[in-house]
């Protein structure tokens, strides 16, 4: 059987929006909203919460995921990494159970709303696609990539991509589609990325949706309370 872990990241200590990961959203916390959805999953074996906070803890057991360690504040902060959040798990689990996922279903607090199955069909795309290392869900862009710019301190902007070519100023409709990542499910094969140090590691998979429902600003809660 292939074993798959659902890791949910949930720390403490959010500025943008005080204590955002359970912040209500219909009736429940925002975090109890990702272990209902890894619950609903046919394909998931185990659902972890990786937290540094008591109160988050308490919540998490009540919805029905595992808590089998407080996450050191050291990698708790603003400028912490998914993936030494996934490190310092894995590690936790093959130090105490031995116990070494295949796969990692990544679903963060922040994405309230998963359609049903979206999950399970997320893995199975992966599973099915052997080479690759890792799926992420993706929607369309507004603008191509060639169209977007960085800002330097100084004001100057430059786009890598166009450096050369100069496709910053063709017309739309001739570029390629863009898609960014919408945080909405991220999958690993363990022995292709955490176990190589990597998030996503070269093959990824995306897995084209049509919207994007993740809670940055206080404003997207209210957008989405809407819907």
């Amino acid at each position: 059987m292939v074993k798959i872990l659902a890791i949910i990241p949930a720390r403490s200590g959010s500025k943008r929006i005080k204590n955002k990961n359970i912040k209500t959203f219909k009736g429940k916390p925002l975090l109890a909203h990702s272990i209902i959805h890894a619950k609903q999953s046919k394909l998931i074996n185990r659902i972890i919460v990786s937290t540094d906070s008591i109160k988050y803890l308490k919540i998490s057991k009540k919805f029905g995921a595992e808590v089998p360690f407080l996450r050191p504040k050291n990698i708790s902060k603003d400028i912490s990494t998914d993936l030494q959040c996934f490190k310092h798990c894995l590690n936790f689990l093959r130090t105490k159970e031995n116990y070494v996922p295949d796969i990692i279903v990544h679903l963060r607090p922040t994405y309230p709303i998963r359609e049903k199955n979206l999950i399970d069909n997320c893995v199975k795309e992966l599973l099915k696609k052997k080479k690759y290392h890792s799926l992420r869900t993706i929607c369309k862009s507004e603008d191509p990539i060639e169209k977007m710019w960085f800002q330097r301190r100084n004001k100057s902007i430059y786009n890598p991509i166009t450096k050369k070519n100069q496709n910053h100023s063709v017309s739309t409709q001739s570029l390629k589609q863009s898609f960014h990542q919408n945080t909405c499910v991220d999958i690993l094969r363990v022995k292709f990325t955490i176990d190589r140090n990597k998030i996503a590691g070269n093959k990824i998979i995306g897995y084209e949706m049509n919207h994007n429902f993740d809670i940055d600003i206080a404003s997207d809660l209210l957008k989405l309370e809407k819907i």
